[in-house]
């Protein structure tokens, strides 16, 4: 399997880890998402006893409003912090 295959792999089972917690399965609940950021991403993105920064989070995902975040509205978050992460690494070179 290609590293390629193996990224998308784990952002497809970390997403289903999460979002198969509570409700809906193909969708992530505002608590999910708390769960899923705390423990996968940890203080790069946000410190996630601010309630007032995970509810921004949420609604800016949250595109269709419809109170929790699908698979798409996930990798918006994904590709976001993927492309910040780049633009860090490429200003320290």
């Amino acid at each position: 399997m290609s590293n390629t295959q193996q990224a998308m792999t784990l952002l497809i089972t970390t997403f289903d880890k999460y979002s198969s917690k509570e409700g809906d399965s193909n969708t992530l609940s505002k608590a999910e998402l708390k769960d899923l950021l705390e423990n996968e991403f940890g203080q790069m993105l946000m410190k996630t006893n601010d309630k007032a920064a995970l509810d921004r989070i949420f609604n800016d995902l949250d595109r269709n409003k419809d109170n929790s975040v699908d698979f798409k509205e996930f990798v918006t978050l994904v590709c976001c912090l993927t492309q910040l992460c780049h633009e860090y690494f490429v200003s320290k070179k």
